[in-house]
C-alpha cells in the first residue's frame, strides 16, 4: 500500500464524470481508454480503471483483472492501427517513478524501429490529429 490516499478531483477522475472532454478509444463497465493530449508517438493512448486507485500500489486485484485484458487488447489494436513493430506499455507508481498523474493508468504507446519516443511534456497534440487516432484504434478494435 502506498500510504498516500488517493484524489477524487484528479484529471482523470475528472475526464470520467465528464468534466473534462477526452477522446475516447475503448469504454466498458470497468474500464475507460483515451488519447494521451501530449503523445510521445502517434496512437498513444491511456487506460484507466473507472475504480478509483492512485496506483498499482493500492489497486484491487479485482481491478487489475479486469483492466490488464483490456490493456492488452488495445495495445494489439494499436498495433495494428498505426503498423506498429511494436507496443511500449508503460506504468508508473508513485512521483520517484515518473508518475504524474495518481489515477492507476497504463500508457499504450505504438513503436516503430527507429523512431525515438517524444518527450511527455510540453505541447499538446491537436484535437483533430487526437480524434483521427483514436477512430484508426477504434477501427482495429
Amino acid at each position: 500500500m502506498t500510504g498516500q490516499i488517493y484524489d477524487e478531483n484528479n484529471i482523470f477522475a475528472k475526464i470520467l464524470k465528464g468534466e473534462i472532454p477526452a477522446h475516447k478509444v475503448y469504454e466498458d463497465d470497468d474500464t475507460l481508454a483515451f488519447m494521451d493530449v501530449m503523445p510521445q508517438a502517434p496512437g498513444h493512448l491511456l487506460v484507466i480503471p473507472k475504480r478509483g486507485s492512485r496506483n498499482l500500489l493500492d489497486a484491487d486485484p479485482a481491478v487489475l483483472s479486469t483492466l490488464l485484458p483490456v490493456v492488452q487488447k488495445l495495445a494489439v489494436a494499436a498495433k495494428e492501427a498505426f503498423e506498429a513493430d511494436g507496443v511500449f506499455i508503460a506504468q508508473f507508481n508513485e512521483a520517484a517513478a515518473g508518475q504524474t498523474v495518481f489515477h492507476l493508468h497504463f500508457h499504450v504507446i505504438p513503436r516503430h524501429e527507429g523512431q525515438a519516443l517524444k518527450p511527455h511534456t510540453g505541447k499538446m497534440e491537436d484535437g483533430a490529429v487526437l480524434a483521427e487516432n483514436a477512430r484508426k484504434i477504434r477501427e482495429a478494435l
